[in-house]
C-alpha cells in the first residue's frame, strides 16, 4: 500500500480537495450517508463474489447440481468425496504455516476493531480472513461465510474512512455500515442488516446512524440483486393463528433457545481446547478435523458448509423427531470440530439451522404430551431458530428483522420478538457473552460488545499518576517519623519494606494522633497494603480497585511482583479525567467540535 508521500502529485491533490470538503458537508451529514451508500454497494458486490466462488468450489468438488445447495443434497455423489474437507484442512494448514513465519498478529474482527480501535481494521487482515473462510466453507467444512462476509465489507469501509482522515466516531459508523451491508446482501434482507450494524458493530442506535447505515443496507441489498445474489425466502403457509394462550409456550421456547446456545458455546469452547492439547501442529489440525467432518458427511451432506440449503429442506421436508434430533447432534459436532480445528468462519448461520432444529423438537416433544394444543412445527421452528441465534450472535432485534424479512409474515414478529428477548435476557444474566465477545474473553480481552471504549485503554495509570511520592522505611518509629515528616508536609506517605517494596500507605495526620507507643514502627499504622495499582491499569480497573479498597489515595507499583512505587493516584483526580475524556468522547459521539 503506497503511503500519501508516495502517492502521485494529482492523486495527492484530489485526496486534499475532497478532505478539505469533509467539514462543510460533515455539518448536514450529506457525505456520511453518501459514503454509507457507496460502502453498501462495495459489500453488496463482494459479498456475491465470495458467494459465487464458494458456490463454484461446491459444484467442482461436490458436483452439485446448478442452483442447488451442498448441504441440501441427500447423500454425496461418491463416497471419496468425505475426502474433500480434509483437503481444505491441507489448505488452510498451508496458510498457517505461512502466516507464522510471516510472523502476522491475530486478525482483528469489526466488533473488537469498534470497540478498541476506533474503527481502524487492516485490510492485510480482511483479505486472509475473506481468504481462509472462503477455502474452508468452499471445501465442506461445516461454517459459515458471514464472518468472512463482514471483515470484507467492515474492512474496506475502515480504509475508505481513514483514506479520507474522517473522525474517529464517522470511521466507527462506516465500519457498522459495511458490516449491515455485508449481511443485508448475503439474506437480502436490508432491516436485519441494518440492525446487526446497529446492535452488534456500532453498539448503539441513534438518530446520527440510522441514514448511513440504512443507506448501506440498502444500496447492499439491491447490488446483490443486480448481479444476481441468491435470495432467503423461507415459504411458509397456512400458519394457525397465534392465540395469547401459545405464547405462553413460546416464551419457554426462547429460554430454552438461550440455554441452549450457552451449552453449545461451551461445548465448540471444550472442543477447540481438545484440539490445543493434542501434541499436533497448528497447522495439521485442519486435516484432522477435515477428516472427521467429511465422515460425517457421509452419513448427511446437510451437516457440511453453513446450511443453507438444510435448512430449506427442513421447513419443506416432515422429518420425524429423531431424524431432526440426529441431525441436530450431527450439525452441532460438524460445527464445533471445524471452529475448534482452525477452520475459519464463524455460527451465524449454523445457529439458525440449529435453532430451526430445537424448535422443530420443541414442536415434536409439546405435541406428544399434549396433543390437542395446536403447536405447529414450522412457527416454532422460526422462533427456535430467531431464539438460539440471538444467544450465539446477540441483538434481538436483528433476529426478530432476519425472521420478519425471510417468511415475509409480520404476524410472527410479536412471538419472535418475544422469545428473542426471553433468551437475550437469560443469555446476559446468567453468561453475559455472545459468541464472538466470548471468543475475546477466552484472549484475555474484557470487551462485550462494540460501544467505543478504546480511548479507555489509552487513559492509564501510568499516564495520570504523580510521581513525586514521599517514600519511608516501615521499620521506622513513629518519633522518627515525626521528626523527618512535619505535620502538614504531606498528605501520605508510602512504607517500604528493606527490600524496596510496598508496605502501606501511611496518612500523616493519623501518625501524629497516634497515642501508642513512640518506639513502635509506622508498620502498625500502614493501610491498604494489599491494594496497589499498576501503571498499565486503565481507568475501569483503577476505579474498581479504588471501591474494592475503599481509598481516597492508593500507590502505584512498578508491577505486583516486585511491588517497587513509582507513584501515587488519587481517586478525585482518576474520576476527573474519566468525566473529562468521558465528556469529549459524548461531544465525538454527537458531532460537536
Amino acid at each position: 500500500m503506497l503511503s500519501a508521500a508516495q502517492l502521485p502529485v494529482h492523486a495527492r491533490r484530489l485526496r486534499a480537495l475532497v478532505v478539505r470538503s469533509l467539514p462543510v458537508l460533515e455539518a448536514r451529514g450529506i457525505v456520511v450517508v453518501l459514503l454509507g451508500g457507496l460502502v453498501g454497494v462495495m459489500a453488496g458486490t463482494l459479498v456475491t463474489t465470495m458467494s459465487a466462488l464458494v458456490q463454484w468450489l461446491h459444484v467442482l468438488l461436490f458436483e452439485v447440481q446448478p442452483g442447488g445447495r451442498l448441504s441440501g443434497m441427500f447423500s454425496l455423489q461418491r463416497p471419496v468425496q468425505a475426502l474433500v474437507p480434509a483437503v481444505g484442512g491441507i489448505l488452510l494448514g498451508l496458510t498457517v504455516v505461512w502466516l507464522r513465519r510471516r510472523k502476522f498478529r491475530t486478525p482483528v474482527d469489526p466488533i473488537e476493531a469498534n470497540a478498541l480501535y476506533g474503527g481502524r481494521m487492516s485490510l492485510t487482515d480482511t483479505f486472509i480472513i475473506a481468504g481462509q473462510t472462503m477455502i474452508s466453507s468452499g471445501f465442506g467444512a461445516s461454517v459459515g461465510l458471514e464472518a468472512g462476509y463482514t471483515q470484507v465489507g467492515s474492512g474496506l469501509a475502515s480504509r475508505l474512512a481513514r483514506f479520507l482522515r474522517m473522525r474517529r466516531n464517522d470511521v466507527r459508523i462506516l465500519v457498522g455500515c459495511g458490516a449491515a451491508g455485508a449481511i443485508a446482501a448475503a439474506f437480502d434482507a436490508p432491516l436485519t442488516g441494518a440492525f446487526y450494524g446497529f446492535e452488534l458493530v456500532i453498539g448503539t442506535y441513534s438518530v446520527g446512524n440510522v441514514a448511513p447505515v440504512m443507506a448501506a443496507a440498502i444500496c447492499a441489498s439491491l447490488t446483490a440483486e443486480v448481479f444476481g445474489g441468491v435470495p432467503f425466502p423461507m415459504e411458509l403457509s397456512g400458519l394457525p393463528e397465534l392465540t395469547p394462550s401459545l405464547y405462553v409456550p413460546f416464551l419457554l421456547l426462547g429460554l430454552v433457545g438461550g440455554g441452549v446456545s450457552i451449552a453449545i458455546m461451551y461445548f465448540v469452547t471444550s472442543v477447540e481446547r481438545l484440539f490445543a492439547r493434542l501434541s499436533i501442529d497448528a497447522s495439521l489440525r485442519p486435516f484432522l478435523g477435515g477428516c472427521i467432518v467429511g465422515l460425517l458427511g457421509l452419513v448427511t451432506p446437510q451437516v457440511l458448509s453453513s446450511g443453507h440449503g438444510a435448512l430449506h429442506r427442513e421447513f419443506a421436508m416432515n422429518y420425524g423427531l429423531a431424524v431432526i434430533a440426529s441431525v441436530f447432534l450431527l450439525k452441532l459436532a460438524a460445527s464445533a470440530i471445524s471452529l475448534g480445528s482452525g477452520f475459519r468462519g464463524g455460527l451465524f448461520f449454523a445457529s439458525l439451522f440449529l435453532g430451526a432444529l430445537m424448535g422443530k423438537i420443541f414442536a415434536g416433544t409439546m405435541v406428544f404430551f399434549f396433543p390437542a394444543s395446536g403447536f405447529d412445527a414450522d412457527v416454532a421452528a422460526v422462533v427456535g431458530m430467531t431464539s438460539l441465534a440471538v444467544g450465539v450472535v446477540g441483538g434481538p432485534l436483528t433476529m426478530t428483522f432476519m425472521a420478519l424479512e425471510s417468511t415475509r409474515d409480520i404476524t410472527l414478529s410479536g412471538v419472535v420478538l418475544a422469545a428473542s428477548i426471553m433468551s437475550a435476557m437469560l443469555v446476559r444474566e446468567t453468561f453475559g457473552y455472545s459468541f464472538s465477545t466470548w471468543r475475546f474473553h477466552l484472549r484475555g480481552e474484557t470487551i462485550r460488545s462494540a460501544h467505543d471504549v478504546g480511548w479507555m485503554r489509552s487513559l492509564t495509570v501510568g499516564s495520570m499518576m504523580r510521581k513525586d511520592v514521599r517514600i519511608i522505611d516501615s521499620s521506622t518509629t513513629l518519633d522518627e517519623f515525626r521528626k523527618a515528616i512535619p505535620l502538614g508536609s504531606a498528605q501520605r506517605v508510602v512504607a517500604v519494606d528493606a527490600d524496596g517494596r510496598y508496605a502501606g500507605v501511611l496518612i500523616v495526620a493519623e501518625v501524629y494522633s497516634e497515642q501508642g507507643n513512640p518506639g513502635s514502627t509506622v508498620l502498625t499504622l500502614a493501610k491498604f497494603r494489599d491494594s496497589v495499582l499498576v501503571p498499565t491499569m486503565n481507568v475501569q480497573s483503577a476505579a474498581e480497585t479504588f471501591q474494592r479498597a475503599g481509598a481516597e489515595e492508593l500507590a502505584v507499583v512498578k508491577d505486583f511482583t516486585d511491588r517497587a512505587v513509582v507513584g501515587l493516584l488519587t481517586e478525585g483526580h482518576l474520576m476527573r479525567r474519566y468525566a473529562e475524556e468521558l465528556d469529549k468522547a459524548r461531544r465525538d459521539l454527537s458531532g460537536e467540535e
